[in-house]
């Protein structure tokens, strides 16, 4: 998707005509062709293969600078179609008249910039918009986390009643989210802390002005994310714990299965080698009494009553 738009005179968001720049305006590229990013390239005098990096799923979070160019690379939390989560690598890119995001997929935070929420934000202010991104950022993380602590409870609650192999997984697929999380909130809090100190060494480049009120939005955004780390490496310690204590109780319950049977199989052992010996073509005691066989059946359940009486003083079933 290739979209440019601009806010009017109205605060209201109007898509314009893809065939130039449009100073104040806000180009938004969602998964761009080689075609696309070449033309945008071209408009403000970039390298194409810089701008092609944003669409690295791997790409970590950074901060460059080329030419009139300030381009700024965060990671934002992503929630799929299946209910996984993941990141993903977003630009921002500051030009003399310009705001560029370049994204490799939808995602829910660059989606919130629309003409219903155009009130909230304006094309023609570059660090605002920005810095709404990345507050957006911030908090949804946050709000993924406790969709990530609903689910893991839930996970928890039937692990109690039956361990399955699919929670199991599912807990294993939270866990590698909350990796996914942590590594992408650490890069993004390097980025900040550097864009602050950039902000506050030079109050302007590529002729974009923070003010002390974008510099106090920043710092707070910084809180924020610190926050979201905070929170993330706390459900991270968490389900490692539980999937410890979840590994002890499946090796426990094998363990008592295992017992069991070995129980089973000492009792029945009993009757079975009663009947193996007088099952034999030899001369046995009792064999010419008619009640030889209730003899030995008797016996048989006899031993095998003292067996269980004995097995249940050891706690063995």
């Amino acid at each position: 998707m290739f979209k440019v738009c601009k806010t009017d005179a109205n605060g209201k968001l109007v898509k314009l005509k893809k065939n130039r720049l449009y100073p104040g305006s806000w180009i938004n590229l969602i998964n761009p062709s080689s075609e696309d990013l070449e033309k945008i390239a071209s408009w403000i005098d970039w390298d194409v293969d810089t701008l092609k990096s944003s669409l690295d799923i791997d790409e970590r979070s950074r901060i460059e600078h080329e030419g009139n160019n300030f381009m700024v690379i965060v990671n934002l939390p992503l929630l799929d179609d299946d209910g996984y989560f993941d990141t993903l690598p977003c630009s921002m890119i500051f030009t003399p008249r310009n705001f560029i995001t370049i994204c490799a997929k939808e995602n829910r935070i660059i989606g919130s910039f629309t003409k219903a929420t155009a009130n909230t934000f304006s094309t023609q202010n570059k660090p605002e918009m920005m810095l709404s991104i990345l507050y957006k950022a911030t908090q949804f993380y946050l709000r993924y986390l406790k969709i990530i602590n609903r689910k893991t409870e839930s996970i928890e609650y039937s692990l109690r009643n039956t361990t399955s192999n699919k929670e199991l997984f599912q807990l294993m697929e939270i866990q590698k989210s909350l990796v996914y999380f942590t590594t992408a909130l650490r890069d993004n809090q390097m980025v900040l802390q550097k864009l602050l100190r950039t902000v506050r060494s030079k109050m302007t480049f590529t002729n974009t002005n923070f003010n002390e009120d974008d510099i106090d939005f920043l710092e707070d955004i910084i809180i924020e994310n610190k926050q979201a780390i905070e929170m993330v490496d706390m459900h991270r310690t968490i389900l490692e714990s539980m999937m410890d204590g979840f590994a002890s109780v499946i090796n426990n319950n094998v363990n008592q299965v295992m017992r069991f049977l070995a129980t089973i199989t000492i009792i029945l052992s009993i009757p079975t080698m009663l009947a193996s010996f007088w099952g034999m073509n030899l001369a046995l005691p009792l064999m010419d009494s008619k009640y030889g066989f209730w003899y030995v059946l008797a016996t048989s359940v006899f031993l095998t009553i003292m067996a269980i009486i004995f097995l249940r003083k050891k706690k063995m079933f």
